[in-house]
């Protein structure tokens, strides 16, 4: 902007912010040497950090230290890459929407807000009774692993990290562990680890370094894991190797498959487009998966049983390969309780697709979103009046005749 003579920019700044049908004496041979009850310590766990429960809403200063300022409020019927569960009664779907949680009918209708307030909240999961959500949250300062009741009431976290990232949690099924994929700075890749409800530091799942001096492209990267329906197994996307730009080595996910008694691990997909965020039906008979195909993404279906193996949906959304899959490869979704659907988003809206016949229904759905939005940050600077340098030309042509130049600079060509 002009200002009494003078040129200024305005920088704007956004600020976006297992089951085991057995009980606990059946620690699984994989996760012997890392497992802990809750209470106790163990050499491969996180170091317990004294971080009080923040209310969302209060402002208290255990939680953000980011007071909000402003306040945006409309109404939609669409969202981008909407994670979603559906509740084990069948009756209900919980998804997240610009870092709100939201509860609509299975049929579709209005929303009813869950969580509001200036903390980022995603991904949220039913725990198998049906009484609390599993969720991610940065509300007390950094990303950590949530539970909450169904009603949104008495959040309080799994874990107690000051500098790490999380993606897809997964309870598993009953109801006393939340799995969830685990990263922080200088790791590069994602490692499974699983939180009690009552407390602990968590347990190692899966090991991003299987050596201290693995390199970063062998690290062991694993995101999206599911619980079989009888707790043994663990269904999860594997790649060797974290983020990198111009990835030209398709495929890069695959399905893997561990099991939980003998540690054994078996890939299930030999995908050209990789295969990635598997999900399992109650009866334990269908696989879902998304892959790539040409430039799009879709869901197949394999038939466990048969090995029967088709596409289910063709296209839903661009998949997040060649980014940072921050919040997985795919949007959370999910299977009816009875297993004849599942229920997922693309295109911004929420559909159910019929299995294995691939049907298409829309579920219909409206947001009041209420957001509180922090202070614009502006930091106006000066720009020198006068000759430019210009440092950089694009697309130079030289004259037939060798004495001129044309190219572009600054927008203009000269």
């Amino acid at each position: 902007m002009s200002r009494n003579g003078r040129l200024f920019i305005v920088v704007v700044v956004v600020l976006g912010g297992l089951w085991m049908p057995v009980s606990h004496p059946m620690v699984p041979l994989s996760f012997a040497e890392n497992s802990i009850h809750p209470g106790t310590t163990s050499a491969h766990e996180v170091p317990a950090q004294n971080t009080k429960t923040p209310d969302k809403t209060t402002g208290a200063k255990e939680g953000l230290p980011l007071k909000p300022a402003r306040h945006l409020e409309f109404t939609t019927d669409e969202g981008t890459w909407l994670s979603l569960d559906v509740s084990p009664d069948g009756h209900s779907i919980v998804f997240e929407l610009l870092g709100d949680i939201y509860e609509i009918p299975i049929t579709g209708g209005k929303a009813r807000s869950l969580t509001r307030g200036m903390a980022f909240d995603s991904q949220p999961r039913y725990s198998p009774d049906g009484r609390w959500i599993a969720f991610l949250s940065d509300r007390n300062g950094s990303e950590n692993v949530w539970i909450m009741r169904r009603d949104g009431s008495e959040p309080r976290p799994l874990s107690k990290d000051k500098n790490a990232s999380f993606a897809s949690p997964t309870w598993t099924p009953d109801g006393q562990y939340v799995i969830v994929s685990r990263t922080y700075w200088g790791l590069r890749t994602y490692e499974l680890w699983m939180y009690h409800v009552k407390g602990g530091k968590g347990v190692r799942i899966t090991r991003a370094k299987p050596k201290p001096d693995t390199p970063t492209n062998r690290r062991i990267n694993v995101l999206g894991a599911v619980v079989s329906p009888d707790g043994r197994y663990l269904y999860f996307a594997r790649k060797f190797g974290g983020f990198a730009y111009n990835i030209l080595n398709f495929p890069l996910w695959q399905i893997v498959r561990h099991d939980r008694i003998t540690g054994e691990e078996d890939t299930l997909t030999a995908a050209l487009g990789s295969a990635f965020r598997p999900l399992i039906s109650p009866d334990g008979r269908w696989l879902v998966y998304g892959t790539r195909f040409e430039t799009q993404t879709g869901l197949r279906v394999r038939n466990l049983q048969t090995g029967v193996d088709k596409w289910l949906i063709y296209p839903v959304q661009r998949d997040d390969q060649e980014s940072r899959f921050t919040r997985d490869l795919l949007p959370g979704y999910a299977f009816m309780p009875d297993g004849s659907a599942i229920v997922l988003s693309f295109d911004g809206k929420i559909y159910r697709v019929s299995i294995p016949d691939g049907k298409i229904t829309s579920i219909p759905f409206q947001v009041r979103v209420n957001l509180d939005i922090g202070p614009d940050l502006h930091v106006p600077q000066r720009v020198a009046e006068g000759p430019v340098h210009v440092r950089i030309i694009q697309d130079p042509s030289l004259s037939p005749d060798g004495r001129k130049l044309a190219f572009s600079a600054l927008t203009r060509l000269y």
